[in-house]
């Protein structure tokens, strides 16, 4: 294969609005490592951390919800999922699916050819447990937005699947957040799991891999959705924020508690969810689209023996896992739409306006 010296991109030039991200059709095509390999791009999947990287939104000076504009002020120390600055201009774009099309003189030799995923935690590899020395592929370094990227031999894993290079996509960051949160909260077959925004990207990964580990589901997302989450068969499925959740818990499920929440969501109603904890109960987090400014009855925490945990960065093992669950049949892809590379902003306009269901997709 003739590796072009330059390649279309989009790339993020400041943090801003969408307004920020530039489309070049000559950019230069990047070059692998010793130990990386080049992969020809066949789709890139979307995520939350791509618009809030762009808008700034987790720096600590930001307080709303996600609205992927640009924010009044937004720190220069803190903007990234990080907590740190990140270099510019950068190519975002963390669910890479390809071809490698050329290896490192250091990387393994038998990827070259194969279709793989990439594993969007870059490591230290002499150090790979080490959350403080691991960055997030398309932030700390660029990303899957183009035709072409790389990354380390390490960092991907070939798959044997018919699913679509597109469909593939949708499952690197969604479907290894949503397991990181359930490993996190220890879920286990006898367990019910109540599932904030349960029709996104996460929402609908959540359902499936609760299903996986033995446990029932409980989603909370828009009624207009239920029809098409309705195909992941969760054990019941509740409006976005019932106003008296415990009652709605009952008619559904025979009791007004849960033993584990599972938020993507934050905003006003946390307090409500974490209220049908059970004595004991785990709460897991790893967003807040909603809002990231909470309030918290400590009596309802230490009284109740509640356990909280933040997921964000994740064992190495999670997306070989991930990989396996694929390769069996064990979860489905959740393709809401495609899009072309060069109409990447539209693309990012109809995730944030979250009307779809499952993730989306753009085509080098």
């Amino acid at each position: 294969m003739t590796i072009p010296t330059t390649m279309r991109a989009y790339v993020l030039t400041r943090h801003g609005g969408p307004e920020a991200l530039e489309y070049h059709t000559d950019w230069p095509t990047p070059e692998p490592g010793p130990f990386d390999v080049l992969i020809k791009v066949g789709a890139c999947g979307m995520n939350n951390t791509d618009v809030n990287t762009r808008s700034g939104w987790y720096s600590k000076t930001v307080t709303e919800a996600t609205t992927g504009d640009a924010y009044q002020e937004v720190a220069e120390e803190d903007p990234s999922w990080g907590g740190a600055p990140i270099t510019f201009p950068r190519i975002q774009g963390a669910d890479a699916v390809g071809e490698v099309v050329a290896v490192g003189a250091q990387a393994d030799p038998s990827l070259m050819g194969q279709r793989v995923m990439v594993d969007c935690w870059p490591r230290d590899w002499d150090d790979p447990l080490n959350k403080d020395k691991t960055g997030y592929f398309g932030s700390e370094c660029d990303g899957g937005f183009a035709q072409y990227t790389v990354v380390d031999h390490r960092n991907v894993r070939a798959v044997t699947s018919d699913l679509s290079d597109a469909e593939l996509a949708t499952f690197s960051c969604s479907y290894s957040t949503a397991e990181g949160m359930l490993t996190r909260a220890s879920v286990t077959k006898g367990d019910t799991v109540l599932i904030t925004g349960a029709s996104g990207g996460v929402g609908s990964a959540l359902i499936q891999l609760a299903h996986r580990r033995g446990a029932r589901t409980v989603c909370l997302a828009s009624e207009a959705k239920h029809t098409d989450i309705a195909a992941l068969h969760p054990t019941a499925m509740l409006p976005r924020a019932p106003s008296n959740l415990r009652a709605a818990l009952r008619d559904a499920i025979g009791q007004d508690t849960v033993s584990v929440v599972a938020d993507i969501v934050g905003g006003d109603y946390f307090g409500t969810v974490i209220d049908v904890l059970e004595r004991g109960g785990r709460y897991t987090c790893s967003g807040a689209i909603a809002g990231p400014i909470v309030a918290l009855d400590l009596r309802t925490f230490y009284l109740r023996d509640l356990t909280f945990t933040g997921s964000t960065v994740l064992p190495p093992h999670v997306f070989a896992d991930l990989v396996g669950y694929i390769e069996r049949g064990e979860v489905r892809p959740m393709l809401a739409a495609t899009y072309p590379l060069a109409e990447l902003n539209a693309a990012q306009a109809a995730f944030v306006e979250k009307k779809h269901t499952g993730n989306i997709a753009v085509i080098p």
